[in-house]
């Protein structure tokens, strides 16, 4: 399986991995052949790209952290969350926290039982959802995160609850400045940065959670060097949860397509992350966080510094800018027996880009 951008997608190739519509009905099945019309219908719904499956890429897996059907439960309950939210609607709002919860503790169970796997999967989201899906993500990578702090299951409750619920702020901001194309106004924008103090005061007044959880709401746009807001924390005042969402947050919202920009590659936003250690985010945890989710994920297509292009088959833990490739073209393009390099042990080859690959070169 690999993952192939919508630009590069072509009728006659077979869905690797199932995609869903907006209401949670399957749109195209594991298995099932593109056609003209599928490709338009993937692009209209915002997809950046989704898996296929192939000859050059029948011995790869991908694997996600948690199960494709735990996912779409999830986002599909906090999107019911937050549009009762929204609508100022609480018949039924303490019935979907609950069910919220509840969903982060299999979250909880799943990634415990997956503890020691790096996030290899570039999310398939639709861009009109986008809010849901990135919720939903941020509890996902927050908990890996969590893990790998040795948190204890009650705190990685907590903080999952707190992650997935530290936009709900938005439901109370005036939605055509949420989605403004342009430039934002200066009132725009304090108005957009109340969200995190909406949510604290909206989840403290009205839900019985742990306290920690909604001040990570509060505190997840503070930043490291005390800069952020709502109240300009920095460092160790500001929460172990908040610390971990504020990196999390960033990291998704970075490789998901918005009103004002285009996504960025997974290996583009753990750039920022990493430059940004020590300024905007805790750098012991943007240091775990590099090591957990993977730059080059497993099945990208890449060209390496010696112009030989492949697919990324596995990523390490200890050294998380390079992985192992399956290499398919040579420097010129040309076709050559499909073989493997490690660029763990490879040290002359230094860059690796992800890229797109024409299917003329490899069909």
């Amino acid at each position: 399986m690999r993952f192939v951008p919508v630009s590069s997608l072509a009728e006659g190739m077979y869905v690797g991995k199932s995609l869903y519509d907006k209401n949670n009905q399957l749109l195209l099945g594991k298995g099932s052949m593109i056609q003209k019309s599928y490709i338009n219908k993937i692009s209209a719904l915002g997809y950046q790209g989704i898996y296929v499956d192939d000859e050059i890429s029948s011995d790869i897996e991908v694997k996600d952290i948690i199960c494709d059907e735990l996912r779409r439960n999830t986002i599909s309950t906090i999107k019911d969350v937050f549009i009762k939210t929204g609508n100022a609607n609480p018949k039924g709002i303490d019935t979907g926290i609950d069910e919220t919860k509840y969903l982060i503790m299999n979250i909880v169970d799943q990634i415990l039982e997956n503890e020691d796997t790096i996030v290899n999967l570039i999310d398939l989201k639709m861009f009109d959802d986008y809010t849901f899906y990135h919720c939903v993500n941020v509890a996902v990578l927050s908990i890996l995160l969590g893990t790998s702090l040795h948190l204890n299951k009650n705190q990685l409750l907590d903080l999952g609850l707190g992650a997935i619920l530290h936009d709900i702020g938005k439901m109370f901001v005036d939605t055509n400045v949420l989605n403004k194309e342009g430039s934002l106004t200066k009132e725009e924008y304090k108005h957009i940065q109340m969200h995190s103090e909406y949510g604290y005061r909206y989840l403290k007044e009205t839900f019985a959670i742990p306290s920690a959880a909604y001040i990570a709401v509060l505190q997840h746009h503070e930043k490291f060097d005390g800069t952020g807001y709502p109240h300009r924390k920095g460092k160790d005042d500001i929460s172990l949860y908040g610390r971990i969402i504020g990196i999390t947050d960033v990291y998704d919202a970075l490789t998901s397509t918005r009103p004002y920009r285009k996504a960025l590659l997974p290996s583009e936003a753990m750039e920022y992350i990493m430059a940004n250690g020590g300024v905007m985010f805790d750098l012991n945890l943007t240091r775990k966080f590099v090591q957990k989710v993977a730059p080059f994920p497993v099945g990208t297509w890449v060209q390496l510094s010696n112009c030989y292009q492949g697919i990324v088959v596995e990523n390490y833990e200890e050294a998380c800018l390079r992985p192992k490739i399956k290499v398919l073209l040579d420097e010129k393009n040309n076709k050559v027996d499909p073989h493997y390099w490690n660029l763990k042990d490879e040290r002359n080859l230094r860059n690796v880009t992800i890229t797109s690959v024409h299917e003329e070169k490899t069909g």
